[in-house]
Protein backbone atom coordinates (compact mmCIF):
# COMPACT_ATOMS: atom_id res chain seq x y z
CA UNK A 1 0.00 0.00 0.00
CA UNK A 2 1.69 3.08 -1.06
CA UNK A 3 0.56 5.36 1.83
CA UNK A 4 3.97 6.08 3.30
CA UNK A 5 4.77 6.54 7.11
CA UNK A 6 6.64 9.79 7.29
CA UNK A 7 9.46 9.99 9.02
CA UNK A 8 9.22 14.03 9.14
CA UNK A 9 10.72 15.57 12.33
CA UNK A 10 11.20 19.42 12.20
CA UNK A 11 12.74 20.97 15.13
CA UNK A 12 10.76 21.81 18.16
CA UNK A 13 10.16 25.55 17.35
CA UNK A 14 8.43 24.63 13.93
CA UNK A 15 5.92 22.31 14.75
CA UNK A 16 3.04 24.92 14.52
CA UNK A 17 1.59 25.30 11.56
CA UNK A 18 1.32 29.23 11.07
CA UNK A 19 5.29 28.91 12.20
CA UNK A 20 6.24 26.89 9.46
CA UNK A 21 4.74 28.17 6.69
CA UNK A 22 5.55 31.97 7.46
CA UNK A 23 9.00 31.35 8.56
CA UNK A 24 9.56 29.21 4.99
CA UNK A 25 7.62 31.57 2.90
CA UNK A 26 9.14 34.86 4.15
CA UNK A 27 12.38 33.72 6.05
CA UNK A 28 14.77 31.42 4.13
CA UNK A 29 17.17 32.62 2.19
CA UNK A 30 18.76 29.79 -0.47
CA UNK A 31 22.37 31.38 -1.99
CA UNK A 32 24.40 30.16 -4.90
CA UNK A 33 21.62 29.39 -7.46
CA UNK A 34 22.45 30.91 -10.95
CA UNK A 35 19.67 31.22 -13.19
CA UNK A 36 19.58 31.69 -17.30
CA UNK A 37 16.34 32.85 -18.35
CA UNK A 38 14.71 31.72 -21.33
CA UNK A 39 11.70 33.10 -22.90
CA UNK A 40 9.00 30.24 -24.72
CA UNK A 41 6.01 31.45 -26.94
CA UNK A 42 3.04 29.68 -26.41
CA UNK A 43 0.16 28.28 -29.14
CA UNK A 44 -2.38 31.13 -27.96
CA UNK A 45 1.07 34.04 -28.65
CA UNK A 46 1.38 34.15 -24.78
CA UNK A 47 4.86 33.59 -23.55
CA UNK A 48 6.18 31.86 -20.36
CA UNK A 49 9.61 32.68 -18.79
CA UNK A 50 11.93 29.89 -17.53
CA UNK A 51 14.94 30.23 -15.25
CA UNK A 52 17.52 27.28 -15.88
CA UNK A 53 19.61 26.42 -13.54
CA UNK A 54 22.14 23.80 -13.96
CA UNK A 55 24.74 20.92 -12.78
CA UNK A 56 28.14 21.52 -12.37
CA UNK A 57 29.01 18.56 -15.29
CA UNK A 58 26.44 18.03 -18.50
CA UNK A 59 23.62 16.07 -17.36
CA UNK A 60 20.88 14.24 -19.17
CA UNK A 61 18.71 14.46 -16.53
CA UNK A 62 16.20 17.57 -15.41
CA UNK A 63 13.26 18.64 -12.93
CA UNK A 64 10.68 20.64 -14.02
CA UNK A 65 9.37 23.56 -10.67
CA UNK A 66 6.07 24.39 -10.80
CA UNK A 67 5.43 27.40 -8.00
CA UNK A 68 2.58 28.06 -5.87
CA UNK A 69 -0.16 31.02 -6.45
CA UNK A 70 1.29 34.19 -7.33
CA UNK A 71 4.99 32.44 -6.43
CA UNK A 72 7.48 33.10 -8.94
CA UNK A 73 10.98 30.91 -9.89
CA UNK A 74 12.82 33.17 -7.19
CA UNK A 75 10.83 31.89 -4.40
CA UNK A 76 13.00 29.76 -1.51
CA UNK A 77 11.07 26.50 -1.85
CA UNK A 78 11.97 26.36 -5.52
CA UNK A 79 15.42 27.90 -5.68
CA UNK A 80 16.06 25.37 -2.77
CA UNK A 81 14.76 22.43 -4.76
CA UNK A 82 17.01 23.45 -7.67
CA UNK A 83 20.31 23.93 -5.52
CA UNK A 84 19.84 20.14 -4.49
CA UNK A 85 19.18 18.60 -7.91
CA UNK A 86 21.90 20.50 -9.67
CA UNK A 87 24.50 19.54 -7.00
CA UNK A 88 23.08 16.05 -7.45
CA UNK A 89 23.52 16.43 -11.12
CA UNK A 90 20.39 17.33 -12.56
CA UNK A 91 19.21 20.56 -14.52
CA UNK A 92 16.37 22.50 -13.49
CA UNK A 93 13.61 24.35 -15.31
CA UNK A 94 11.78 26.72 -13.09
CA UNK A 95 8.68 27.92 -14.47
CA UNK A 96 7.05 31.43 -13.76
CA UNK A 97 3.36 30.74 -14.86
CA UNK A 98 2.09 33.57 -17.29
CA UNK A 99 2.08 36.99 -15.51
CA UNK A 100 4.28 35.95 -12.48
CA UNK A 101 7.85 36.58 -14.07
CA UNK A 102 7.98 40.43 -13.07
CA UNK A 103 6.29 40.84 -16.96
CA UNK A 104 2.43 41.30 -17.47
CA UNK A 105 1.49 38.34 -19.74
CA UNK A 106 -0.42 39.82 -22.80
CA UNK A 107 -3.49 37.99 -22.67
CA UNK A 108 -6.30 38.47 -20.64
CA UNK A 109 -6.17 34.98 -19.52
CA UNK A 110 -3.51 33.96 -17.21
CA UNK A 111 -2.86 30.86 -14.71
CA UNK A 112 -4.60 28.62 -12.93
CA UNK A 113 -4.52 25.59 -10.82
CA UNK A 114 -5.64 23.36 -13.80
CA UNK A 115 -3.79 24.85 -16.91
CA UNK A 116 -2.32 21.58 -17.64
CA UNK A 117 -1.88 22.83 -21.17
CA UNK A 118 1.18 25.33 -20.09
CA UNK A 119 2.94 22.53 -18.28
CA UNK A 120 2.84 20.51 -21.70
CA UNK A 121 3.89 22.96 -23.50
CA UNK A 122 7.15 23.23 -21.10
CA UNK A 123 7.52 20.08 -21.02
CA UNK A 124 7.60 19.54 -25.25
CA UNK A 125 9.95 22.30 -24.81
CA UNK A 126 12.33 20.51 -22.84
CA UNK A 127 11.80 17.39 -25.10
CA UNK A 128 12.67 19.71 -27.95
CA UNK A 129 16.11 20.36 -26.68
CA UNK A 130 17.43 16.49 -27.40
CA UNK A 131 19.38 16.44 -24.55
CA UNK A 132 17.52 15.25 -21.32
CA UNK A 133 17.00 11.21 -21.21
CA UNK A 134 15.47 11.43 -18.07
CA UNK A 135 12.36 14.41 -16.92
CA UNK A 136 10.82 14.75 -13.50
CA UNK A 137 8.34 17.58 -12.32
CA UNK A 138 7.81 19.16 -8.84
CA UNK A 139 4.74 20.94 -7.93
CA UNK A 140 4.30 23.35 -4.94
CA UNK A 141 0.40 24.37 -3.53
CA UNK A 142 -1.39 25.15 -6.76
CA UNK A 143 1.56 23.96 -9.07
CA UNK A 144 0.98 20.22 -7.02
CA UNK A 145 -2.31 20.54 -8.05
CA UNK A 146 -1.35 21.43 -11.70
CA UNK A 147 1.39 18.48 -12.00
CA UNK A 148 -1.18 15.86 -10.29
CA UNK A 149 -3.99 16.64 -12.63
CA UNK A 150 -1.28 16.69 -16.07
CA UNK A 151 -0.42 12.91 -15.04
CA UNK A 152 -3.72 12.01 -14.74
CA UNK A 153 -5.65 13.38 -17.50
CA UNK A 154 -5.31 10.20 -19.78
CA UNK A 155 -2.71 12.27 -22.42
CA UNK A 156 -0.08 10.55 -23.86
CA UNK A 157 3.14 11.04 -21.30
CA UNK A 158 6.50 11.29 -22.98
CA UNK A 159 8.67 7.83 -22.23
CA UNK A 160 11.13 10.63 -20.92
CA UNK A 161 8.88 11.48 -18.05
CA UNK A 162 9.87 8.71 -15.60
CA UNK A 163 8.38 10.27 -12.34
CA UNK A 164 6.18 13.71 -10.63
CA UNK A 165 6.59 14.87 -7.10
CA UNK A 166 3.50 17.31 -5.33
CA UNK A 167 4.20 18.97 -2.02
CA UNK A 168 1.19 20.32 -0.11
CA UNK A 169 -0.80 19.75 -2.62
CA UNK A 170 -5.13 21.17 -2.68
CA UNK A 171 -6.66 18.07 -3.72
CA UNK A 172 -9.73 18.96 -3.54
CA UNK A 173 -9.73 22.93 -4.77
CA UNK A 174 -13.22 23.78 -3.21
CA UNK A 175 -12.25 22.50 -0.17
CA UNK A 176 -9.17 24.15 0.03
CA UNK A 177 -10.79 27.37 -1.00
CA UNK A 178 -13.11 27.02 1.64
CA UNK A 179 -10.45 26.55 4.30
CA UNK A 180 -8.53 29.75 3.22
CA UNK A 181 -11.80 31.61 3.49
CA UNK A 182 -12.10 30.46 7.41
CA UNK A 183 -10.87 32.68 10.28
CA UNK A 184 -7.52 30.94 10.92
CA UNK A 185 -6.60 31.76 7.01
CA UNK A 186 -7.98 35.84 6.99
CA UNK A 187 -4.14 36.85 6.94
CA UNK A 188 -2.79 34.58 3.88
CA UNK A 189 -6.52 34.98 2.07
CA UNK A 190 -5.86 39.01 2.32
CA UNK A 191 -2.14 38.57 1.49
CA UNK A 192 -3.17 36.49 -1.38
CA UNK A 193 -5.73 38.44 -3.11
CA UNK A 194 -4.23 41.39 -2.83
CA UNK A 195 -1.36 40.15 -4.97
CA UNK A 196 -4.07 38.71 -7.52
CA UNK A 197 -5.79 42.18 -7.74
CA UNK A 198 -2.84 44.26 -8.34
CA UNK A 199 -1.80 41.68 -11.33
CA UNK A 200 -5.50 42.08 -12.77
CA UNK A 201 -6.19 46.31 -12.39
CA UNK A 202 -3.71 46.56 -15.88
CA UNK A 203 -6.36 44.63 -17.70
CA UNK A 204 -9.09 46.85 -16.59
CA UNK A 205 -7.69 49.41 -19.55
CA UNK A 206 -6.14 46.61 -21.90
CA UNK A 207 -9.46 44.62 -22.27
CA UNK A 208 -12.29 46.77 -20.82
CA UNK A 209 -14.70 44.02 -23.01
CA UNK A 210 -13.70 41.71 -21.04
CA UNK A 211 -14.17 43.13 -17.11
CA UNK A 212 -15.16 46.28 -15.62
CA UNK A 213 -14.33 48.55 -12.75
CA UNK A 214 -17.74 47.25 -11.38
CA UNK A 215 -16.86 43.55 -11.24
CA UNK A 216 -13.42 44.58 -9.90
CA UNK A 217 -14.87 46.18 -6.79
CA UNK A 218 -17.07 43.44 -6.30
CA UNK A 219 -14.39 41.25 -5.66
CA UNK A 220 -14.29 41.07 -1.76
CA UNK A 221 -12.63 37.40 -1.69
CA UNK A 222 -10.48 34.40 -3.17
CA UNK A 223 -14.19 32.97 -4.27
CA UNK A 224 -15.32 36.24 -5.26
CA UNK A 225 -11.89 36.48 -7.77
CA UNK A 226 -12.42 32.99 -9.32
CA UNK A 227 -16.18 33.81 -10.07
CA UNK A 228 -15.42 37.30 -11.39
CA UNK A 229 -12.11 36.59 -13.26
CA UNK A 230 -10.51 32.91 -12.85
CA UNK A 231 -13.47 31.05 -14.16
CA UNK A 232 -14.47 33.43 -17.05
CA UNK A 233 -10.95 34.28 -18.52
CA UNK A 234 -10.52 30.61 -18.60
CA UNK A 235 -13.51 28.88 -19.66
CA UNK A 236 -15.15 27.65 -16.65
CA UNK A 237 -18.72 28.51 -15.76
CA UNK A 238 -18.08 29.91 -12.23
CA UNK A 239 -15.46 29.59 -9.09
CA UNK A 240 -17.40 26.04 -8.55
CA UNK A 241 -16.74 24.82 -11.74
CA UNK A 242 -13.84 25.81 -12.47
CA UNK A 243 -12.65 24.06 -9.33
CA UNK A 244 -14.24 20.87 -10.31
CA UNK A 245 -12.92 20.45 -13.14
CA UNK A 246 -9.39 21.43 -11.84
CA UNK A 247 -8.90 19.55 -8.83
CA UNK A 248 -6.36 16.79 -8.80
CA UNK A 249 -8.34 14.35 -7.15
CA UNK A 250 -10.58 12.84 -9.56
CA UNK A 251 -7.42 12.44 -11.75
CA UNK A 252 -5.30 10.07 -9.61
CA UNK A 253 -6.95 6.89 -10.14
CA UNK A 254 -5.64 7.39 -13.64
CA UNK A 255 -2.10 8.36 -12.89
CA UNK A 256 0.37 5.52 -14.42
CA UNK A 257 3.81 6.73 -13.63
CA UNK A 258 5.25 6.97 -9.90
CA UNK A 259 4.00 10.17 -7.89
CA UNK A 260 4.47 11.14 -4.75
CA UNK A 261 2.01 13.60 -2.70
CA UNK A 262 3.62 14.89 0.32
CA UNK A 263 0.45 16.84 2.64
CA UNK A 264 1.26 17.72 6.15
CA UNK A 265 -1.63 16.94 8.58
CA UNK A 266 -1.05 20.54 10.33
CA UNK A 267 -1.42 22.30 6.82
CA UNK A 268 -3.80 24.82 7.35
CA UNK A 269 -4.71 25.26 4.03
CA UNK A 270 -6.10 21.96 3.02
CA UNK A 271 -9.47 20.21 3.69
CA UNK A 272 -10.02 16.71 4.41
CA UNK A 273 -10.13 16.03 0.83
CA UNK A 274 -6.66 17.02 -0.05
CA UNK A 275 -5.79 14.18 0.98
CA UNK A 276 -5.92 11.36 -0.94
CA UNK A 277 -5.86 7.77 1.24
CA UNK A 278 -8.62 5.72 -0.71
CA UNK A 279 -6.55 6.80 -4.06
CA UNK A 280 -3.18 5.69 -3.02
CA UNK A 281 -4.23 2.70 -1.72
CA UNK A 282 -6.10 1.60 -4.91
CA UNK A 283 -3.24 2.72 -6.84
CA UNK A 284 0.42 1.63 -6.35
CA UNK A 285 1.71 4.54 -8.68
CA UNK A 286 0.34 7.28 -6.15
CA UNK A 287 2.87 7.46 -2.75
CA UNK A 288 0.75 9.65 -0.37
CA UNK A 289 3.29 10.95 2.68
CA UNK A 290 1.21 13.09 5.56
CA UNK A 291 3.50 14.13 8.16
CA UNK A 292 1.91 15.10 11.14
CA UNK A 293 3.69 18.79 11.33
CA UNK A 294 5.04 20.90 8.22
CA UNK A 295 2.35 23.18 7.77
CA UNK A 296 1.80 24.31 4.12
CA UNK A 297 5.05 24.13 2.07
CA UNK A 298 7.14 24.57 5.58
CA UNK A 299 9.42 21.46 5.92
CA UNK A 300 11.97 22.86 8.09
CA UNK A 301 14.48 20.44 9.22
CA UNK A 302 18.11 20.94 10.46
CA UNK A 303 20.26 21.70 7.76
CA UNK A 304 19.84 23.95 4.72
CA UNK A 305 18.01 21.27 3.19
CA UNK A 306 13.82 21.18 3.53
CA UNK A 307 12.49 17.79 4.47
CA UNK A 308 10.03 17.44 0.79
CA UNK A 309 13.07 19.10 -0.89
CA UNK A 310 15.40 16.09 0.29
CA UNK A 311 12.57 13.58 -0.46
CA UNK A 312 11.94 14.53 -3.73
CA UNK A 313 15.36 13.50 -4.46
CA UNK A 314 15.41 10.19 -2.79
CA UNK A 315 11.77 9.37 -4.61
CA UNK A 316 13.66 10.59 -7.95
CA UNK A 317 16.71 8.24 -7.33
CA UNK A 318 14.44 5.55 -6.74
CA UNK A 319 12.13 5.61 -9.39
Amino acid sequence: MPVIESTYKPPFWARKSFVSTVFSGLARKVKGVEQTRERIILEDTDFLDLDWSYAKQKSNKVIILLHGLEGRAQRPYITGAAKLFNENNIDACAVNFRSCSGEPNLLFRSYHSGATEDLDAVVQHVLSKGQYDEIYIKGISLGANMVLKYVGEGRALPTELKSVIAVSSPCDLKGSCGELLSLKNKHYAIRFLGHLKDKLKPKLEQFPNDISMADFNAIKTLKDFDDIYTSKAHGFKDALDYYEKSSCSQFLPNIKIPALIINALNDSFLSSGCYPVKEAKENPNVYLEMPKYGGHVGFIQKGKVYYNEQRALEFVNKC
